[in-house]
């Protein structure tokens, strides 16, 4: 235990000493994946934490989009990298979770509450016979005032302009104050680093330090995935029946109310059955056998932006009352195999849905060629096919919802990683160019996306220009830019990279960047 307790908080304070080495001033690159590497080692290196095939897939996960992060770096490599991160530090320290979501939660806990972890793991260090209790006896009673007078200024500033401007000017002279001190011990110390230093440990600390309290993990290991059926004791009054019975009465308390929710489903899925068959019928004739492909009759962006959203909305609102109908003894029912079959065709019919969905996107993407909300809609679709599915397997073999969290979890987490492997930024410039004949190129749009573009961009100058483009209402939109104004902009977005490649060090180094450095031949 002193041995555990003394490499732990060794590992934060060395943490803290390389976090803020690497992220002072620096863009996030290479430097995340030291850090990363810094962090699998030390857990790994921690007793406590178990050396099972759930901590390697899942160490391995991360150091894959830590890498990506130095390939691709982009915002979708980052997303992929903090949330890979967090599930590896949920799942170091409590492997009985089964679900993302929950270890998500745990590891969020776990740093939010990273003081109380690391007083607790300082209370077991002993020096000789010297140990820090005493100590931490009274940082108790300034620590705690402290964090409430912190969470009221913030409130109070928020309430306040004129309080807000007397709390901004004292924050000002402490930090000037610290700055003076610093500044007369270490020349090149300010009072800024060394609170990213303090940041540094506590990130560290969150990361490494184990949460003492398994709560979570507990109430996880309750969750079943198979249903079974539960005879209900009606004697036996939660709050939530009593809520719910002001507004139905004695309706939970009759004897038929399971035969009640059969009928109710019975209708509901007969009818939502019907509705949705009218509605496929029409995308069927107008979409999928060409009648749509007139710009007169339909109108792709109103209904990619307007329509898209509501059924991606109905599939996941149709998805939650299959779910609400088959959370419980209507699966063990004698007479549902009906209900069943509505169900499964409106599963089918929802799979039909999401078909309209990608012609609609197919087609507006064949006239205005590919943004990232284009894409977001195909892997939206991408994700209502698969919750669809979970939904069938979770109807035919009687699962119950956290089976559907443990699925669907796992299988958005490994497609967030297949996601980061595409570089998404430089694919939608290449398509967008390359077929510069045929769409509505939008030269704003591809010179607002990353830097790494800028190569692709150059290489095509010439089809930098404005190409009619149509509102919803059918009108042309009036564009002012020129080619030799999105040219004018292009070279500044260059000279822009230049400064900022120019001041950051060998830790930024990512390998877009330098192959963006290498076309125009710039150098450090």
């Amino acid at each position: 235990m002193k041995n555990k307790s003394n490499l732990l908080l060794f590992s934060a304070l060395l943490g803290g000493l390389l976090f803020s080495f690497l992220f002072w001033k620096e863009r996030l690159a290479l430097n995340l994946m030291i850090y990363s590497i810094f962090i699998l080692i030390i857990t790994y290196l921690n007793p406590d934490v178990i050396k099972s095939l759930k901590f390697k897939i899942y160490g391995f996960a991360h150091l894959l989009a830590a890498i990506l992060v130095v390939i691709n770096n982009s915002d979708l490599s980052l997303v992929s990298y903090y949330i890979s991160l967090i599930l590896f530090i949920g799942y170091s320290h409590n492997q009985k979770i089964r679900t993302v979501f929950t270890a998500f939660g745990a590891a969020i806990l776990k740093m939010v509450t990273v003081p109380l972890n690391a007083i607790k793991t300082l209370n077991e260090v002993k020096i000789g016979n010297f140990n820090f209790k005493p100590v931490f006896k009274l940082v108790k009673y300034v620590f705690i005032p402290i964090v409430i007078v912190t969470i009221f200024t913030c409130l109070y500033s928020a309430a306040s302009s004129v309080f807000a401007h007397y709390a901004e000017a004292l924050l000002i002279n402490i930090g000037d104050f610290f700055n003076n001190i610093f500044g007369f011990i270490f020349k090149d110390l300010s009072f800024s680093r060394f609170m990213h230093f303090c940041f540094g440990i506590m990130v560290t600390a969150g990361l490494l330090i184990s949460f003492f309290d398994k709560s979570l993990q507990q109430i996880e290991l309750k969750c079943k995935e198979q249903l079974l059926r539960v005879r209900k004791n009606i004697n036996q009054k939660t709050v939530w029946f009593e809520v719910a019975k002001v507004f139905s009465g004695n309706l939970l308390t009759k004897k038929l109310a399971l035969k009640t929710e059969f009928i109710t489903g019975l209708i509901s899925f007969a009818a939502l059955n019907l509705l949705l068959l009218f509605l496929n019928g029409i995308d069927i004739w107008w979409l999928w056998l060409g009648k749509g492909r007139n710009f007169a009759e339909i109108n792709y962006s109103a209904d990619l932006h307007d329509g898209t959203n509501s059924l991606i909305f109905s599939i996941a609102l149709a998805m939650a009352i299959i779910i609400y109908f088959f959370r419980g003894n209507l699966n063990f029912y004698s007479k549902s195999k009906a209900l069943r079959i509505l169900a499964f065709a409106w599963m089918i019919q929802n799979f039909i849905l999401i078909i309209s969905v990608l012609i609609r996107d197919g087609y507006y993407i064949e006239f205005y060629g590919l943004t990232h909300k284009r894409i977001g809609v195909l892997v939206f679709a991408l994700l209502c096919v698969i919750g669809l599915i979970s939904v069938y397997i979770k109807v035919s073999k009687q699962k119950t919802f956290f089976y559907l969290l443990k699925l669907n979890g796992n299988i958005w987490f490994a497609l967030l990683l297949v996601f980061s492997l595409v570089n998404w930024d430089i694919f939608i410039v290449k398509y967008n160019l390359s077929h510069s004949d045929s769409i509505s190129v939008d030269a704003d749009y591809l010179l607002s996306l990353s830097d790494k573009t800028l190569p692709v961009l150059d290489k095509n100058r010439m089809k930098l220009q404005h190409t009619e483009s149509k509102s919803e209402y059918g009108t042309e939109i009036a564009r002012p830019e020129t080619l030799a104004t999105n040219q004018q902009k292009l070279n500044q977005r260059i000279g822009f990279f230049k400064d900022r490649y120019e001041r950051v060090s060998w830790i930024s180094w990512n390998l877009q960047d330098w192959k963006t450095a290498e076309y125009f031949k710039i150098s450090k």
